[in-house]
């Protein structure tokens, strides 16, 4: 914490409220801004981080907020290439590449999917840019590529984010991890929140904290030292995927953050110029957020990851 930010804090003088809502009053900030600012663990309740928006601690317990700084309020349009899959009037899938972010923020402040999508839309989007991010209603790292849907329209918004929020979205990500996992196809559940030690970094946690997790994998091919792998999300939690084939002693390979990519395969990598985890957003399915009918999308392996799976004895 700290930086470029303001403090915030007091004690809460009604006990049994929602935390979001009773920060929001206290603070002056939106619950949906005290939310965001949970997930990047700038609120400590009780002197302790607090991720559950849903908590209902007693009057008395102090609190504290560090607010950063903030982004601009209006991301400027910039003419970056995009990848479009779909687009109507309502919304519009983009095949992200690797190394794009999503949207603005501190040290990223241009240059960015938000960015390209002002130029792409001409206006249009759903009053997107600045740090609540409208009209973006999923995220994926960075470094991972595939599909990312957007609204255009303030009903398209509100429909594509219940969905999300319910967990009714379909997604699917292709993984290269190390090792091959056993069994070769199965769930894992953990609840995930921020890492106590590392604020840029997820953790599993104890049930009871975090949030709820759980993703299902299979195998598509094994490979030299490492395994193709598809994994569905039941829940979107940040770094989910990440953190969970990590947690059963499949980290991805090139992940500089989760685990080590085993050292005969380190060289590969080099070779390759791979440097990033190796991670894809391959399908992406829900009801169109307007006209309610079903849509799916998807999205081919990349360059890169296909050549690290074939340089690894898979099939291209």
């Amino acid at each position: 914490m700290g930086g470029n930010s303001a403090i915030l804090q007091g004690v809460l003088t009604i006990g049994g409220q929602r935390l979001d809502k009773a920060l929001a009053e206290a603070s002056g900030l939106s619950r949906e801004r005290v939310k965001a600012l949970m997930e990047d663990g700038r609120v400590e309740v009780g002197g302790k981080p607090a991720a559950q928006p849903s908590m209902k601690p007693d009057a008395g317990t102090p609190w504290r907020i560090d607010v950063p700084e903030a982004a601009p309020a209006e991301a400027v349009a910039q003419d970056i290439p995009l990848n479009v899959v779909y687009e109507d009037t309502d919304m519009i899938v983009v095949d992200k590449p690797a190394g794009l972010v999503v949207h603005p923020a501190a040290g990223n402040l241009d240059g960015t999917l938000v960015n390209a999508l002002l130029h792409h839309c001409k206006g249009q989007l759903s009053g997107i840019g600045g740090v609540a991010r409208p009209g973006i209603v999923h995220r994926i790292d960075k470094d991972t590529s595939g599909l990312l849907v957007v609204a255009k329209t303030d009903p398209a918004h509100e429909g594509l984010a219940k969905q999300f929020a319910d967990h009714s979205i379909e997604r699917a990500y292709h993984a290269v991890c190390g090792g091959h996992p056993a069994p070769p196809a199965g769930t894992v559940t953990g609840s995930i929140a921020r890492s106590n030690t590392n604020r840029k970094k997820m953790a599993l946690v104890e049930d009871g904290r975090g949030k709820h997790a759980v993703t299902h994998y299979r195998t598509l091919e094994r490979l030299d030292g490492a395994a193709l792998v598809e994994c569905r999300l039941e829940t979107g939690r940040t770094h989910q995927v990440r953190v969970h084939l990590a947690s059963i002693g499949h980290p991805l390979l090139g992940d500089p953050v989760y685990g080590r990519t085993p050292p005969r395969i380190r060289p590969i990598l080099a070779r390759l110029g791979f440097h990033r985890q190796a991670l894809h957003a391959a399908e992406l399915g829900f009801l169109h957020p307007v006209r309610g009918e079903r849509v799916h999308f998807s999205s081919p392996t990349p360059v890169d990851m296909r050549e690290l799976i074939v340089e690894l004895g898979g099939s291209s």
